[in-house]
């Protein structure tokens, strides 16, 4: 069991290094309502006061998504923007000519992507560095959007599995219908991470903290791993000759 209290100086001391070094003035961060973008939040107040960005970026968001993240906005006093992007996702889906009612994971996962530029265009505006949410179980098994919520400058908790992360929010006093809610990118109605993964968190955490877990969650964590390596490495490149 970790020490709550030393983990989180230690993670704030770790994001003050990151913007010392990077000669920045502090860090913008998207908030989605749900467990991880809400501990980040705190975190980032902790480590950077008032110089810090909440992206509130809603695109046909669940409602109760939108009202959880603007809950933790106004619970910790955390500066904020409401950024809609439900027009240039229409105009992207109009250009490619595709059905706005798709669940398809090329369109879904335009959702991170819109958000990340939504983020690095705060982030230049204000000299600030982005500042992401994914934690160590997500990481593991590479369920991020490539070039999306992957795309971060810090990762403040990616060292933390699932389970840590919500040992970590309950000392930070983030409320508990957000601890307790199924984690969600939001990519569509109904959407759950472990729904679509086919594997449920705590066993990814087993495989992570132990090596192993049971059937048939240890195929399909194994195959899932060796799918996203080339989320995990920079993008390959011949030798010169």
């Amino acid at each position: 069991m970790r020490n709550w209290e030393k983990e989180t100086e230690r993670i704030v001391s770790w994001i003050q290094e990151k913007v010392r070094e990077a000669q920045v003035q502090g860090v913008v961060f998207g908030m989605s309502g749900g467990i991880d973008s809400s501990v980040i939040a705190v975190l980032a107040k902790k480590a950077c006061g008032p110089h810090i960005l909440g992206l509130v970026m809603p695109c046909y968001s669940i409602k109760q998504d939108f009202d959880d993240a603007m809950e933790v906005v106004h619970l910790f006093s955390i500066p904020h923007r409401v950024i809609p992007l439900e027009k240039p996702f229409d105009s992207f889906l109009e250009v490619f000519g595709e059905d706005p009612s798709s669940h398809a994971l090329s369109i879904a996962n335009l959702k991170p992507r819109l958000r990340m530029c939504a983020l690095y265009y705060f982030a230049n505006k204000l000299n600030y560095l982005v500042c992401g949410s994914s934690n160590r179980s997500e990481l593991a098994v590479g369920y991020f959007t490539k070039f999306g919520d992957g795309a971060v400058d810090i990762a403040p908790i990616a060292h933390l599995t699932k389970s840590e992360v919500r040992g970590l929010a309950v000392y930070l006093g983030i409320p508990s219908r957000i601890i307790g809610k199924p984690p969600s990118a939001g990519l569509w109605p109904g959407q759950t991470d472990e729904g679509e993964m086919g594997v449920p968190y705590e066993k990814i955490d087993d495989f992570i903290l132990r090596g192993t877990t049971e059937e048939p969650y240890l195929s399909r964590i194994k195959a899932m791993v060796d799918k996203s390596q080339h989320k995990q490495r920079l993008p390959l490149t011949l030798s010169p000759s």
